[in-house]
């Protein structure tokens, strides 16, 4: 903004014309913009492993989110931000004005972490023949688990160690093996 200020300046009244309207569309649209992208945050929130998702938790829709960046300006009132503080401090969620009009929350997300999926592991026949609710049951299990967390794929896979010969045990190396009687029972066996 600086230098399309200089700029501005050196250039007269077209070129003060231009850094108003930019100043204008980056101010108003620029959140706007970068909320809309697939993954639904400006660089600032990036920078910090922050979000904005629905409060659904599904991706920001772009009617939210010109909502909440158009009622950035009543959060500033009456100055600094202060009925976002106000409303910050009031509300259990921790919603500023902007998210409660647009259904909308900023969440942190935390960092990625490596995580199982069907190619990294070996098929694996089951130590015993499988009802149909349970062979559904762990190939769904394998199809949630690029979604899940480590430490809940741990979880469920442990449930699920009797399939593989693990029952009573959990970690990593019981979760691939359960992994690996799904991908067999998805009839990957080579």
């Amino acid at each position: 903004m600086y230098a399309a200020a200089i700029v501005a300046a050196i250039i007269g009244g077209i070129g003060n014309a231009f850094w108003i309207v930019l100043f204008f569309l980056l101010e108003w649209f620029y959140p706007v913009f970068f909320e809309l992208t697939p993954s639904g945050t400006t660089p600032g929130k990036r920078a910090f492993g922050l979000r904005v998702v629905m409060d659904n938790g599904l991706p920001i829709t772009p009617a939210a989110s010109m909502t909440r960046n158009l009622l950035r300006v009543a959060d500033f009132l009456p100055f600094g931000y202060g009925f976002a503080i106000v409303s910050l401090l009031l509300r259990a969620d921790c919603k500023r004005l902007g998210d409660i009009a647009a259904a909308t929350m900023v969440i942190h997300e935390a960092e990625a972490v490596p995580r199982i999926t069907l190619d990294d592991v070996v098929p694996l026949a089951p130590v015993r023949p499988l009802a149909p609710e349970d062979q559904a049951a762990v190939v769904a299990l394998a199809a949630r688990a690029p979604r899940l967390t480590v430490e809940r794929l741990d979880e469920l896979a442990a449930l699920a160690a009797a399939v593989s010969g693990d029952a009573g045990r959990g970690g990593p190396d019981v979760t691939r093996r359960v992994l690996g009687v799904a991908q067999w029972l998805l009839g990957r066996r080579a």
